[in-house]
Protein backbone atom coordinates (compact mmCIF):
# COMPACT_ATOMS: atom_id res chain seq x y z
CA UNK A 1 0.00 0.00 0.00
CA UNK A 2 1.43 3.34 -1.05
CA UNK A 3 0.47 6.54 0.75
CA UNK A 4 0.99 10.17 -0.24
CA UNK A 5 0.58 13.46 1.57
CA UNK A 6 -1.55 15.79 -0.53
CA UNK A 7 -0.40 18.67 1.67
CA UNK A 8 3.27 17.94 0.87
CA UNK A 9 2.53 17.47 -2.83
CA UNK A 10 0.58 20.75 -2.85
CA UNK A 11 3.56 22.55 -1.29
CA UNK A 12 5.96 21.08 -3.86
CA UNK A 13 3.76 21.78 -6.87
CA UNK A 14 2.89 25.32 -5.72
CA UNK A 15 6.62 26.07 -5.43
CA UNK A 16 7.11 24.80 -8.99
CA UNK A 17 4.07 26.73 -10.27
CA UNK A 18 5.45 29.92 -8.72
CA UNK A 19 8.64 29.52 -10.78
CA UNK A 20 6.99 28.40 -14.02
CA UNK A 21 6.20 30.90 -16.77
CA UNK A 22 2.75 29.30 -17.11
CA UNK A 23 2.08 29.69 -13.39
CA UNK A 24 1.09 26.05 -13.08
CA UNK A 25 2.51 22.63 -12.29
CA UNK A 26 1.06 19.13 -12.07
CA UNK A 27 1.94 15.72 -10.65
CA UNK A 28 0.25 12.40 -11.33
CA UNK A 29 -0.64 10.95 -7.93
CA UNK A 30 -2.14 7.74 -9.28
CA UNK A 31 -2.74 6.30 -12.70
CA UNK A 32 -1.22 6.32 -16.10
CA UNK A 33 -2.14 4.66 -19.35
CA UNK A 34 -2.61 1.27 -17.71
CA UNK A 35 -5.21 2.55 -15.22
CA UNK A 36 -8.86 3.56 -15.59
CA UNK A 37 -8.62 5.85 -12.55
CA UNK A 38 -6.24 8.80 -12.74
CA UNK A 39 -5.54 11.38 -10.08
CA UNK A 40 -3.50 14.49 -10.76
CA UNK A 41 -2.59 17.25 -8.33
CA UNK A 42 -2.61 20.55 -10.22
CA UNK A 43 -1.13 23.73 -8.75
CA UNK A 44 -2.07 27.16 -10.09
CA UNK A 45 -0.55 30.48 -9.05
CA UNK A 46 -3.06 33.21 -8.16
CA UNK A 47 -4.69 34.68 -11.25
CA UNK A 48 -3.75 31.74 -13.51
CA UNK A 49 -6.23 29.36 -15.08
CA UNK A 50 -6.82 26.23 -17.04
CA UNK A 51 -8.58 27.76 -20.04
CA UNK A 52 -11.89 26.36 -21.19
CA UNK A 53 -11.53 22.76 -22.31
CA UNK A 54 -13.58 19.62 -22.94
CA UNK A 55 -14.66 17.45 -20.05
CA UNK A 56 -12.20 14.59 -19.45
CA UNK A 57 -15.06 12.18 -18.79
CA UNK A 58 -16.43 11.28 -15.39
CA UNK A 59 -14.40 13.44 -13.00
CA UNK A 60 -14.26 15.28 -9.69
CA UNK A 61 -12.22 18.24 -8.50
CA UNK A 62 -11.19 18.61 -4.85
CA UNK A 63 -9.61 21.81 -3.57
CA UNK A 64 -6.56 20.87 -1.49
CA UNK A 65 -5.24 24.42 -1.01
CA UNK A 66 -6.48 27.91 -1.84
CA UNK A 67 -9.63 28.94 -3.67
CA UNK A 68 -10.67 28.34 -7.28
CA UNK A 69 -13.53 29.18 -9.62
CA UNK A 70 -15.01 26.47 -11.84
CA UNK A 71 -16.96 27.82 -14.81
CA UNK A 72 -19.08 25.62 -17.07
CA UNK A 73 -21.22 27.68 -19.44
CA UNK A 74 -23.47 29.90 -17.31
CA UNK A 75 -22.72 27.88 -14.16
CA UNK A 76 -20.02 29.31 -11.88
CA UNK A 77 -18.87 27.92 -8.55
CA UNK A 78 -16.32 29.46 -6.18
CA UNK A 79 -14.70 26.58 -4.31
CA UNK A 80 -12.75 26.85 -1.06
CA UNK A 81 -10.24 24.46 0.47
CA UNK A 82 -11.89 21.12 1.19
CA UNK A 83 -14.62 21.53 -1.45
CA UNK A 84 -15.35 18.60 -3.74
CA UNK A 85 -17.33 19.05 -6.95
CA UNK A 86 -18.34 16.78 -9.80
CA UNK A 87 -17.06 18.31 -13.02
CA UNK A 88 -19.94 18.82 -15.46
CA UNK A 89 -19.73 16.84 -18.73
CA UNK A 90 -19.38 20.10 -20.72
CA UNK A 91 -16.63 22.55 -21.62
CA UNK A 92 -15.32 24.21 -18.48
CA UNK A 93 -12.47 26.29 -17.06
CA UNK A 94 -10.72 26.50 -13.68
CA UNK A 95 -9.23 29.76 -12.38
CA UNK A 96 -7.11 30.25 -9.25
CA UNK A 97 -8.49 33.06 -7.10
CA UNK A 98 -5.36 32.67 -4.92
CA UNK A 99 -2.42 30.26 -5.00
CA UNK A 100 -4.26 26.94 -5.22
CA UNK A 101 -3.82 23.20 -5.56
CA UNK A 102 -6.59 20.87 -6.70
CA UNK A 103 -6.86 17.11 -7.02
CA UNK A 104 -8.41 16.07 -10.33
CA UNK A 105 -9.80 12.53 -10.32
CA UNK A 106 -10.85 11.08 -13.68
CA UNK A 107 -12.21 7.73 -14.81
CA UNK A 108 -10.82 7.35 -18.33
CA UNK A 109 -12.12 3.95 -19.36
CA UNK A 110 -12.38 0.36 -18.39
CA UNK A 111 -9.19 -1.38 -17.48
CA UNK A 112 -8.61 -4.74 -19.10
CA UNK A 113 -6.75 -7.25 -16.95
Amino acid sequence: METSSLEDLADQQLALAGKAASGRAAHTVHGGHEHALRQTLIALAAGRELAEHESPGEATLQVVRGRVRLTAGADVAALDRGALVTIPPTRHAVAALEDSAVLLTVVVGTRTD
